[in-house]
């Protein structure tokens, strides 16, 4: 069976799923074969197997960084907040249903044979597992049952590195108040801790990680600079959401909803040095960019009406009309329709509402879910969007509803068409959507998209480097092994794991 470590950290968005992809890497680098697990995942940020199987995208980055294909084992139970008080329960890459909060905590213990078993299949056929936990190992409300953090931990036994942020203040009270909210046996799983975040002169820091290790009883392994790397991020505390300015020739203006997912779809625009994107709440910040995105959502009938509520829909259509282009995938693509019928009030009690109007297509929405993950091609519409006809994407459906062309008066052309011939995105004008997550990830179609707002603006794009978000993702990852090499006891992590390193 493989060695295990697990990351722990003292609150959410610490960095423990940054840290655990960077020791992916590093141990893929020194020759071990390497996978990623969290037992329980709470995340609108999902990604589909090629089995058609639903799992979090933060193992699916970290199974990147291993350089292994991504499975359902390594995150068995995905979990989608719905509303406040209650998620979608995803098992082994399958909903089983939505639950409240207090109903899924009754009934969490029931899934510990299947948590187990996914990480024993894994361990079966790896070197080292790099688990993460979720949250806070002190949650002193949370632990009754845990099968997530120490609970975890026990099941694996693994030896525990903490993860503290120092960047939001308060780093000392955070490791040394979680080490001691913890139980004896829970301690003494912990065998080291680390500064994570940090900015500036480490000497300064020199006193207080002596006081820390003396208080807390545990070595600091290292203080984590922070760390100036584009790797996906799936927490909705995430930093690129809050990107509101304008830094490059072309502007993407994201619509920011208060159930966003998948915004991960960004990473490849963003990537590019002459994209700006830049994620938008409220109208007077929409600007006229070159292209308004509507990314997924969780919940596409509540956010349409947040949109409608706060003025930001009247202002998008005001800009469609006047030649702006505007964008939606998945949730956003459902929103740009006529119609938004829920017969089956699989979203909303409301039944259903009117869209946005800026395509002729209906979304009717069903109970079951749509899981895919194939090569896609673009259609081959006339108008604005012609020089995209023909390109390949390749990406991954999630949703659970339908859209189908109304009455269009000729205007409406299929954008994009899956292997089956199925139509999976319409355009109308300046208006396009999808149901493709990943769409800007292929290349040739994201050059030709940017090219496209540059012939928009009248302006000739200079040379792009054509980086493909494969080749951009591994150099993100060799430099975070890099750093986390340079600030970390890699000498006393593979004590830890009681292993050498190889080569």
């Amino acid at each position: 069976m493989a060695k295990s470590i697990m990351i722990q950290g003292t609150m959410s968005n610490a960095g423990k799923s940054l840290i655990a992809a960077g020791l992916c890497r590093i141990f893929k680098q020194d020759g071990y074969k390497v996978a990623p697990f969290k037992s329980q995942n709470m995340a609108l940020n999902s990604y589909v197997t090629k089995e058609g199987l639903e799992m979090g995208r933060a193992q699916v980055v970290q199974a990147m960084a291993a350089g292994v294909e991504p499975s359902v084992r390594m995150n068995p139970i995905l979990l989608k907040p719905t509303t406040d008080m209650g998620s979608q329960v995803i098992v082994q890459g399958q909903v089983v249903g939505n639950m409240r909060a207090m109903d899924y905590f009754a009934k969490k213990k029931e899934y510990i044979p299947v948590i187990r078993e996914s990480y024993e299949q894994l361990a079966a056929k790896h070197d080292i597992i790099v688990i993460e936990g979720a949250g806070s190992p002190a949650e002193i409300n949370l632990k009754q049952d845990d099968i997530v953090n120490m609970g975890m931990a026990k099941i694996a036994d693994a030896p525990v590195l903490l993860v503290g942020d120092i960047d939001r203040g308060g780093v000392f009270a955070q490791l040394i108040g979680t080490v001691m909210l913890l139980e004896p046996e829970e301690q003494d799983r912990i065998k080291g801790l680390i500064v994570n975040k940090f900015r500036g002169d480490k000497k300064i820091l020199d006193p207080g990680i002596a006081m820390l290790e003396e208080r807390a009883g545990k070595p600091v392994l290292g203080v984590v600079p922070y760390a100036d790397v584009d790797i996906e991020d799936e927490d909705s505390l995430a930093s690129s959401l809050t990107e509101t300015h304008i830094q490059a020739e072309i502007d993407v203006a994201v619509i920011r909803f208060p159930r966003i997912s998948n915004f991960t779809d960004m990473q490849a625009l963003s990537m590019e040095r002459d994209v700006s994107v830049r994620y938008v709440t409220k109208p007077s910040d929409l600007g006229e960019p070159d292209v308004i995105l509507l990314p997924g959502t969780k919940n596409t009938i509540q956010d349409l009406l947040w949109l409608r509520e706060g003025g930001l829909e009247t202002k998008i259509t005001r800009l469609a009309k006047k030649g702006t282009i505007v964008f939606g995938i998945c949730g956003g693509y459902q929103m740009l329709g006529g119609a938004l019928k829920d017969p089956m009030q699989t979203e909303s009690a409301l039944g259903g509402v009117r869209g946005m109007g800026l395509l002729p297509v209906a979304t009717v929405f069903e109970e079951e879910k749509q899981l895919e993950n194939h090569t896609y091609r673009i259609g081959m519409p006339e108008g604005i969007f012609a020089s995209l006809g023909g390109k390949k994407v390749a990406g991954y459906e999630i949703h659970m509803g339908r859209t189908e062309a109304a009455d269009n008066d000729g205007v409406l052309q299929p954008f994009v068409i899956g292997p089956d011939g199925e139509v999976l995105g319409y355009a109308a004008g300046t208006v396009a959507g999808s149901y493709i997550h990943g769409i800007f990830d292929e290349v040739v179609f994201r050059e030709a998209f940017i090219n496209l707002l540059y012939v928009r603006k009248g302006k000739t794009r200079g040379e792009s480097e054509h980086l493909s978000i494969h080749e951009y993702r591994e150099r993100q990852f060799d430099k975070l092994a890099r750093i986390l090499r340079e600030s970390l006891d890699m000498d006393r992590i593979y004590e830890i794991l009681e292993l050498r390193r190889l080569g």
